[in-house]
C-alpha cells in the first residue's frame, strides 16, 4: 500500500512524515529525488547547464539551486522548461524506489512526499493522498515565523501553491494539523489502525 504525503508550505508535512516513519512506514522524499537527479554527472545536469547556463555550477561542479531558482521564479516559460527537463526523472525515480519498496516490504506502507503533488496531477500515482492542513492564516503564522519573512513575502510564497483548502478538498485522508502536536499523533494513530498497520 501507498500514499501520496502533501501540504502546503508550514503545514508541517514533515512533522507528519516523521510519525508516519516512527510507526514503521518507508519514506521516500520527492524533494532528495529532485537534487538527486541534478548531481554532477548527471543527464539532467547537462540539459539543466545547457538551457538555462554554464554560471550555474557551483566550483565543486555541483549545481547553484538557489540561482536557478531565481533565474526561473516568475517567469512561466523559463519554469516550464526546467519541469520538462526535471519532471520525468524525478518521477522515474519515485516510481522505481515505490516499486523496490513494495516488492521487498508487502507489509509496509509507501509513504512519498511530494510538495506539488497537485500541481504535478501525481495523483494517479498513489492509492491515496494524505493532505496535512492547516487554515491559510495559520501558514502564514508559522512561515514568517520559520523563514523570517514578512507579511508580505509570506503571502507570495503562499500564492505561488495551489491553495491549502482545495487541496484539502481533492485528499483522500486529511490530517489537521493546527492543534497541538499530541492532537496530530491522534490523528496519525487513528489513520494507522483504521489501515490495519499496527
Amino acid at each position: 500500500m501507498n500514499i501520496g504525503l502533501t501540504g502546503g508550505i508550514a503545514c508541517g508535512k514533515s512533522t507528519v512524515a516523521s510519525m508516519l516513519v516512527r510507526r514503521g512506514a518507508l519514506l521516500i522524499d520527492a524533494d532528495r529525488i529532485a537534487r538527486e537527479v541534478v548531481e554532477p554527472g548527471t543527464p539532467a545536469l547537462t540539459q539543466v547547464i545547457e538551457r538555462f547556463g554554464a554560471d550555474l555550477l557551483l566550483e565543486d561542479g555541483s549545481l547553484d539551486r538557489k540561482k536557478l531558482g531565481e533565474r526561473v521564479f516568475g517567469n512561466t516559460a523559463a519554469l516550464k522548461d526546467l519541469e520538462a527537463l526535471l519532471h520525468p526523472p524525478i518521477r522515474a525515480a519515485m516510481r522505481e524506489r515505490m516499486e523496490a519498496y513494495e516488492t521487498q516490504h508487502p507489509d509496509k506502507l509507501v509513504v512519498v512526499d511530494v510538495p506539488l503533488l497537485y500541481e504535478s496531477h501525481l495523483q494517479a500515482m498513489y492509492s491515496e493522498v494524505m493532505v496535512v492542513y492547516v487554515p491559510r492564516h495559520v501558514q502564514m503564522e508559522r512561515l514568517m515565523k520559520r523563514d523570517g519573512l514578512t507579511e508580505e513575502q509570506a503571502n507570495k510564497r503562499l500564492d505561488a501553491q495551489m491553495p491549502i483548502e482545495k487541496k484539502k478538498e481533492l485528499a483522500d485522508i486529511v490530517i489537521d494539523n493546527s492543534g497541538t502536536i499530541e492532537e496530530t499523533e491522534q490523528q496519525i494513530e487513528l489513520f494507522w489502525s483504521e489501515r490495519g498497520l499496527s
